[in-house]
């Protein structure tokens, strides 16, 4: 069986495709990729809540600029499919919480938890999320 052809008008040509939805407003926030930035976050502050938790650091003036954010998840949350999910959820926080919460010049790292990331009402894991940036803004000072 063939696949119906495109229209005529021009408008949607054989092969077009959508652009890609991304994760995060890029002049907003970067996903961090690299090790090394994970392990700085790990020797920095931390914030521990009941669906996560939460490192975070402040680069020096001579790093790059933003808000950078990273997602991590052990074997212990689960298999692939679980860590996913848990990953993805995180993912969504952070995109609807740092731009109005983080503050410019600051990494952060989400780690999922086991059995709860996952499973926990997605407004308790945005409340989560707040109180433990604020805690970590609040130390700051």
């Amino acid at each position: 069986m063939t696949p119906p052809e495109a229209p005529e008008d021009g408008k949607n040509q054989p092969g077009d495709k959508p652009p890609a939805a991304s994760v995060c407003a890029p002049e907003t926030l970067t996903i961090l990729k690299n090790r090394s930035d994970f392990l700085k976050a790990a020797r920095a502050r931390r914030q521990g809540t009941s669906s996560m938790m939460v490192q975070a650091r402040k680069r020096a003036s001579d790093e790059a600029t933003g808000i950078r954010v990273g997602f991590t998840c052990s074997k212990k949350v689960g298999n692939a499919v679980a860590r996913n999910r848990a990953k993805r959820r995180l993912r969504e926080v952070a995109r609807a919480v740092l731009p109005a919460h983080g503050l410019d010049g600051w990494d952060y790292v989400l780690i999922g938890r086991a059995d709860v990331t996952a499973a926990r009402p997605f407004d308790s894991l945005l409340d989560d999320f707040r109180y433990a940036l604020r805690k970590l803004h609040n130390a700051q000072k």
